[in-house]
């Protein structure tokens, strides 16, 4: 009762439960020295699933003696860590319009009072600049903003139906999450 999108993302949400079933590698069975895709791909195309409502079902080949490749046990440690700081963002969340804008994508707390602004880096290390604009996504006042896996609470403005946010170089350096950052929008 579900679709099951075989290596690709939807672009936008579907009207119906899915989830994309992905290779971790080139193949869906063992293959010696198989190609695996980076953990910066593996944690940008978790974000831009959730935020389109789907799950990510992650396919790892067994070799001939049942265990995995040391490659794919050091991915899945690299989401492991990330879901450790950015995790709220993921788990129970449901898709937010606009979804995305440019590198930035959306999810929100099932019960709506949290959203989530996911600032996909081009690099491994996340570098913020000092003006992050969440495009025609329009936040309350009085809401709170921050950057998980920093205490700092973060100056905001609104500027039509967008909101600038501040991000100064002190927070920008106690970001420890690799490849993808994540704001929480607190609503009010």
């Amino acid at each position: 009762n579900y679709t099951t999108p075989e290596q690709e993302v939807p672009n936008e949400p579907l009207p119906f439960p899915w989830e994309t079933c992905m290779t971790m590698g080139d193949s869906w069975s063992y293959v010696p020295n198989d190609n695996y895709k980076s953990s910066h791909k593996l944690i940008q195309l978790l974000v831009k699933i959730v935020s389109r409502g789907g799950n990510f079902l992650l396919n790892i080949g067994p070799g001939p003696e049942g265990d995995w490749d040391p490659v794919a046990y050091s991915r899945l440690q690299d989401i492991g860590k990330w879901m450790a700081v950015n995790g709220e963002g993921i788990y129970n969340s449901k898709p937010m319009a606009p979804y995305s804008t440019d590198n930035i994508y959306y999810t929100q707390s099932k019960s709506g009072e949290a959203i989530y602004a996911f600032y996909l880096s081009e690099a491994d290390a996340v570098s913020i600049p000092n003006q992050v604009v969440l495009k025609n996504v329009a936040v309350n006042k009085g809401s709170s903003i921050s950057l998980l896996g920093t205490k700092a609470k973060l100056k905001w403005k609104a500027d039509g139906n967008n909101t600038i946010i501040t991000v100064p170089s002190s927070v920008s350096a106690e970001v420890t999450s690799q490849h993808v950052a994540a704001f929480k929008i607190q609503k009010k």
